[in-house]
């Protein structure tokens, strides 16, 4: 019987995307165990790469729709369409994104979710009665107001004016005009994101996110306080406070708006990209799992999709294994989820620029060294 192995990365940032880095470790697989059956799943936790990662485990198909970014510009955005039409998914990432912005245009004071709003829209123009949207990698601090405006909303303040858009505007809000769109109200929207912060605060959505947003310290302070003012007045319009609520956080505040004027559902992105992928049933009979990411630290223990994996495979009785860009302060907590070795991409004194440019053939290597050394470990194992 040939050596079964399930092999479920997530992307390795800048350097591959999960499709690559799975194809990369299968690669590496096989110059160790050339007649293994090796089943790719590339998996994905709420952020860059969960449209594909649905799209092709369900046989899904792919739509491109023109929204405005992050800044105004116009930008190609893809989504998915999955279930035979009836669930959209979306990234919020690819309208919104941090990826459609140079470093320096990066403005979490300005930002807009509008794009995202079109997504959606588009969404359900097409017939979608669910829509799955990942939250992660957004450019924006606007609690989802840009968004909204795309639904129908609008924002005013207390002479009647709009505010305008981006996170720093929500200051001046006085009062929410005008109504959702019909067609909204009538679909399920599910969140897929594993972010749990509330709205503001210290671990508020500005705090944590705002710096990579290209918020300085004062702009943190400013957009803070605009996100609680805004809650204050969704509040009074809604009959609900929702901002101390995990995930109210999650995109600059996005989270906060989908459930408090949506009435969205904040599921773990890993966890429905794997329910998605079938991978409990595909892990049966399994002799192994190999995942993989970036970067493994402390943090990959909440809600990465390389550790949910690793905890289903504890749980079926697989032993699991890691190919990992890097390793990072507190990467022993991976380690207790069942992730039984890890090998790096990094063998000596490369910079990040190398790493990142070489990313599929270093993945195809350092798999090759963890066969090994679990090929060592089995024939231990007969002695």
């Amino acid at each position: 019987m040939s050596l079964r192995i399930v092999v479920a990365p997530q992307a390795f940032k800048g350097s591959a995307d999960a499709h690559e880095a799975a194809a990369a470790i299968a690669a590496g697989l096989r110059s160790v165990w050339p007649e293994a059956d090796i089943d790719l799943i590339p998996i994905a936790d709420g952020g860059e790469g969960t449209v594909r990662a649905l799209v092709e485990a369900t046989g899904g198909t792919y739509r491109t729709t023109e929204v405005r970014g992050p800044l105004g510009r116009l930008v190609q955005a893809s989504w998915g369409l999955i279930d035979g039409g009836a669930t959209a998914v979306i990234e919020m990432a690819a309208a919104s994104g941090l990826p459609l912005l140079a470093d320096r245009e990066r403005d979490a004071l300005r930002a807009s979710s509008y794009g995202t709003g079109q997504l959606i829209l588009a969404a359900t123009g097409a017939g979608a009665r669910r829509i799955l949207i990942g939250l992660g990698g957004s450019a924006t601090n606007d609690a989802g107001t840009g968004m909204l405006r795309a639904f129908g909303l609008r924002f005013r303040d207390a002479a009647g004016t709009d505010i305008g858009e981006g996170g720093a505007a929500l200051e001046r809000v006085a009062r929410i005009d005008g109504t959702i769109a019909p067609a909204l109200q009538r679909v399920e929207i599910l969140v897929a994101s594993d972010v749990r912060n509330p709205l503001t605060g210290d671990s508020g959505a500005s705090a944590v996110f705002g710096p990579q947003k290209g918020a300085s310290a004062d702009d943190v302070r400013v957009l803070d306080h605009a996100l609680s003012h805004f809650a204050d007045v969704v509040a009074r319009h809604s009959g609900r406070d929702l901002r101390e609520e995990p995930g109210a956080g999650a995109a600059g505040g996005m989270g906060f708006a989908l459930r408090a004027l949506l009435g969205a559902q904040i599921r773990s992105g890993a966890e429905l990209v794997l329910d998605a992928a079938r991978f409990d049933e595909r892990l049966r009979g399994a002799a192994l799992c190999v995942t993989g990411e970036g970067r493994l630290d402390e943090q990959s223990v909440f809600g990465k999709a390389s550790v949910t994996a690793a905890r289903h495979s504890r749980r079926a009785g697989v032993p699991v294994v890691a190919v990992v860009g890097s390793l990072g302060p507190g990467y022993e907590r991976a380690l207790d989820e069942g992730i039984a070795a890890v090998e790096s991409l990094a063998t000596g004194s490369s910079d990040l620029e190398t790493l990142m440019r070489d990313g599929s053939a270093r993945i195809r290597a350092a798999a090759e060294r963890l066969a090994r050394a679990v090929q060592v470990g089995r024939q231990l194992g007969s002695v």
